[in-house]
């Protein structure tokens, strides 16, 4: 038994190694950052922005990933696309691990996965036109003989823009045309998972379900698989397959999205889903009000996380950090890191 597979039996975790069927699978991921502070700029403590983090996503399937901002989804997804180094864990690409890979391997490995940013217009280089900003990937990775002027005409019809923006800049778009733009880059060397970090939150409403029905069919057309990140319950619910629930660097509930909108067992993810707004005005449900403020990820509570917040706390959860483990019920499996239920 290989030692990732030991830690994911020790957590009660979905497994996370070498698993067929498992295109992106990550194990123990943490990251911390220190900080540093007085007049040598000596480290004076740590930021626990993801600790101990383990899951695995198939060929094809959305797994959603939600929680607070401050929570560190945006960090993991990060350490998952290579552009954070993490503190320790690992993450595994069609069975590689990414970390053991050289610069070169790494470069061919970088083909597969990609990222969608949440800011389009700070993620796109306002100095170039669009043209530019889609043919960068092509030099980057070689392949110079593709990247012609009709194929990024055809790469932007495809996202729904026009095939003679080509020569304009970033700044002569709006918002939801930006993110089309991100989305094209994203996908314009064929890759096999995309990393979404809040694709729609900077987005107007109206806008939001265009981008969510053009990511929808990209999947479908492409066999993509997504790791979407977002707050937004009501979002990640329409696009998700599998959601895991984070708060303060730690998942604290993973199962289908059906089964989480339907039986939410951790008292951190009902109150979440109390919070999304009924789309009848006249319709009225029971909120579940949170007290006190998120703890600082520099010195987080002792035992379970969530247990400064916790309307069910109970003495243990001051004392002992529960662990993602199975609950005993019927249908999809279903974990959560809980003491009310262990």
């Amino acid at each position: 038994m290989t030692d990732s597979r030991k830690h994911d039996q020790a957590n009660g975790a979905v497994e996370t190694s070498l698993d067929s069927g498992n295109i992106l699978s990550v194990s123990g991921l943490t990251k911390h950052f220190p900080v540093r502070g007085g007049i040598f700029l000596g480290q004076t403590g740590v930021v626990h922005a993801v600790d101990d983090v383990s899951f695995s996503i198939k060929k094809g399937e959305t797994l959603g990933l939600v929680g607070e901002s401050g929570c560190g989804k945006t960090t993991l997804g990060r350490c998952v696309m290579g552009l954070y180094p993490p503190t320790a864990g690992k993450v595994f690409l069609h069975g590689k691990n990414m970390a053991l890979e050289n610069s070169r391997q790494m470069k061919s490995m970088r083909l597969q996965m990609q990222m969608i940013f949440q800011d389009p217009f700070e993620s796109l280089n306002a100095r170039h036109t669009v043209g530019e900003i889609l043919r960068e990937k092509y030099i980057i990775h070689g392949k110079k003989r593709v990247g012609t002027d009709q194929e990024i005409k055809t790469l932007l019809e495809r996202v729904g823009l026009s095939g003679d923006d080509i020569h304009r800049f970033p700044h002569e778009f709006s918002g939801g045309q930006r993110q089309r733009i991100g989305i094209a880059r994203a996908i314009s060397l064929n890759p096999r998972v995309v990393i979404c970090d809040e694709p729609v939150s900077a987005l107007d409403v109206s806008v939001q379900s265009q981008i969510l029905n053009l990511m929808v069919t990209l999947q479908r057309e492409m066999g993509l698989t997504y790791l979407f990140i977002s707050h937004d319950l009501a979002v990640v619910k329409h696009v998700s397959d599998r959601i895991a629930v984070m708060y303060l660097g730690k998942i604290v509930e993973f199962t289908t999205a059906r089964a989480l909108y339907k039986h939410p067992y951790h008292p951190y993810t009902r109150a979440l889903l109390s919070a999304i707004p009924l789309p009848d005005p006249l319709a009225r449900k029971q909120r579940i009000i949170l007290k006190g403020e998120v703890p600082s990820p520099e010195t987080p509570p002792p035992g379970c996380r969530f247990h400064t917040r916790c309307p069910h706390v109970m003495d243990i959860c001051s004392t002992k950090e529960p662990k993602l483990k199975p609950l005993k019920v019927q249908g999809s499996p279903h974990l959560t890191a809980c003491h009310l239920y262990f």
